[in-house]
């Protein structure tokens, strides 16, 4: 990269462009719908068991215009999620300020862990262990999503909801490599606080992206 491409990066006028792709949400509030998802390059969270691992050095994806990222998702949907990686380690305003110009409503997944920019219509918080979310997203939150890899994760997991604002969803989510294991306490924990919801990765079973 360069030291104007560097610049335009620096700026949020470029992102290091992962992956972009047209399929189903397949978690969360929003699984079963269409959506057009933008995987930016970057991450130093760090989780063990991210199925993404290849998004972690932005290095990797090249930097691509926003303009250019913007133009092939209208054609596809006017819903998109921005995902990770973690998109917030970039400035999200021109790819956000872009998208809403076209009509679009912007779904983000993110840790919270670098601060939030942009403008957002869903923002979904999912916190990790190694780099804690900043306060902002708390307030910002309409989903908590939290992954379960064992069960302190439960408790970890009602930590964060008592910081979420009043009309957060929340979702638990077991770890793909772990869904046997943890269905049946998660399960047993929705069950007695109802409050909370279970998400599932239906595309991995559906066999899509």
């Amino acid at each position: 990269m360069d030291d104007h491409q560097s610049a335009l990066v620096e700026a949020g006028q470029m992102l290091p462009l992962m992956e972009a792709f047209y399929t189903i949400q397949g978690e969360g509030a929003h699984t079963g719908r269409a959506a057009y998802f933008i995987r930016v390059g970057g991450c130093d969270v760090g989780c063990h068991w991210c199925d993404v691992k290849e998004s972690w050095n932005a290095d990797l994806h090249p930097p691509t215009r926003v303009e250019d990222i913007v133009d092939g998702a209208a054609e596809y949907s006017k819903t998109i999620v921005v995902t990770g990686g973690e998109p917030f380690m970039w400035n999200m305003v021109p790819l956000t300020d872009a998208l809403h110009a076209k009509g679009i409503s912007i779904h983000v997944e993110t840790s919270g862990a670098y601060p939030l920019s942009g403008s957002w219509d869903w923002v979904c918080l999912s916190p990790k262990k190694t780099m804690p979310p900043k306060d902002e997203f708390y307030a910002a939150a309409n989903e908590l999503k939290v992954i379960v890899y064992n069960k302190h994760d439960l408790k970890w997991a009602e930590e964060h909801a008592a910081k979420v604002n009043d009309s957060c969803l929340l979702y638990l989510q077991p770890e793909w490599s772990r869904r046997d294991e943890v269905m049946p306490l998660i399960t047993e924990f929705v069950m007695k606080n109802p409050r909370w919801q279970v998400s599932l990765q239906t595309h991995k079973y559906l066999g899509i992206p």
